[in-house]
């Protein structure tokens, strides 16, 4: 029986990762839920799970125990959450730079960590590999195409790989000309055609600036460099990346689209578990095609993986200023052309420096909202 502490509770992973336990209850149990401000939700939920912990990070949390989980709120109990002494396992599905924190805690404290939280490894990854070897904990991840990734090169060794491909869906408005794209709306942006997922995450898939954290997370991942990673449109879903071997043999894992999988992989890796889902069907799939990612389209995806290869801060101001521009465009105070253009000119202004301790990495996240907002007001003016 494994203790899993899941961070995101009532975000569509930490869904998928509840679903996951309830397939095994002789296998899994809640001891550590969390909310940012989904008080209600986080509640519905610890009464169908009975955690030993529930966390609500940035509102005001019940008092005292309610049917023997306790409540507890802010910065320092994420933190508690993270590192709790029954959990064998951290599933991370936080939004944001803010997940960095209990990822390098959970790891100091030798938990495995289910990483959901791509932006730990882009704003932080020095600093998650470093706590990965201080503190023997185990970091697995849980996006789609990692996990794939992960499967494939399960036997092999690094230099064994060539290249990895990341496949990308192309988002709502993969075949829309380019001219059009200032005038879309967060409704349009929001209706991705195949992942059911947060607000946040899904505009970043109409952006691909998903795809850029996603490259950026691969190379640390895995540690293969970044002229080795490329990404491709595959508007099906299906394929959820490649790995090509040196010998010019190319390894995919494929299966519908679903978050359950990975989130099992993450849990029980090296093994597998019976798991009850929608059984792989190659005559339903149909068709499988591949695109190029047009730079005219999604100019986001250039400038993050830029920002990967720059290294140091880079991809924390990328990060940073994507996450203020992507909320501003959501509240209607940016147009959704705004996006690229405030990254744009945050990392062209951003001096850049190492990342040696988290200060450095919250430093240079600081000064790119900052430069975000002052871009947005000044180049994309709604």
């Amino acid at each position: 029986m494994k203790g899993v502490a899941i961070l995101g509770a009532t975000g569509s992973i930490g869904a998928s990762a509840l679903a996951v336990l309830e397939q095994h209850p002789d296998r899994f149990r809640a001891v550590a839920l969390t909310a940012h401000r989904s008080v209600d939700a986080l509640r519905a939920l610890v009464l169908r799970h009975r955690p030993a912990l529930a966390v609500v990070s940035d509102a005001e949390a019940p008092r005292g125990v309610d049917g023997g989980t306790r409540w507890l709120q802010g910065r320092e109990a994420l933190l508690e959450a993270a590192t709790h002494p029954d959990a064998d396992v951290v599933v991370n599905a936080l939004v944001g730079a803010a997940g960095l924190e209990p990822t390098l805690a959970a790891l100091a404290a030798g938990k495995r960590v289910a990483l959901a939280n791509k932006e730990s490894l882009v704003c932080g990854g020095p600093l998650v590999l470093e706590a990965v070897r201080r503190g023997g904990g185990e970091l697995l991840p849980v996006d789609s195409e990692h996990s794939a990734i992960q499967q494939c090169l399960a036997g092999s060794r690094p230099q064994d790989v060539r290249r990895l491909v990341l496949t990308a869906s192309g988002g709502p408005f993969r075949e829309m000309p380019p001219e059009l794209l200032e005038s879309v709306t967060p409704a349009d942006a929001l209706r991705h055609p195949t992942w059911d997922m947060g607000a946040k995450v899904s505009i970043d898939s109409a952006t691909l600036a998903n795809k850029a954290l996603e490259v950026i997370e691969a190379h640390f991942l895995f540690g293969i460099d970044y002229a080795n990673i490329e990404a491709v449109v595959h508007p099906q879903s299906i394929i959820h990346s490649m790995v090509e071997m040196v010998d010019g043999s190319v390894l995919a894992q494929m299966g519908f689209p679903t978050m359950e999988l990975p989130v099992l992989y993450a849990l029980t890796h090296p093994d597998r578990l019976p798991y009850d889902c929608r059984r792989f069907d190659p005559v339903a799939a149909g068709t499988l095609t591949f695109e190029p990612v047009r730079a005219d389209r999604f100019p986001a995806f250039a400038l993050g993986v830029e920002a990967g290869r720059a290294g140091g801060t880079a991809p924390a101001v990328f990060n940073a200023a994507n996450e203020v521009a992507v909320a501003e465009f959501l509240a209607g105070r940016a147009p959704f052309g705004g996006i690229p253009r405030a990254i744009a000119d945050a990392l062209a202004r951003w001096p850049g420096g190492p990342v040696r301790v988290l200060d450095d990495v919250r430093q240079a996240d600081a000064w790119a909202r900052r430069a975000a907002h002052e871009s947005l007001s000044r180049l994309a003016p709604c």
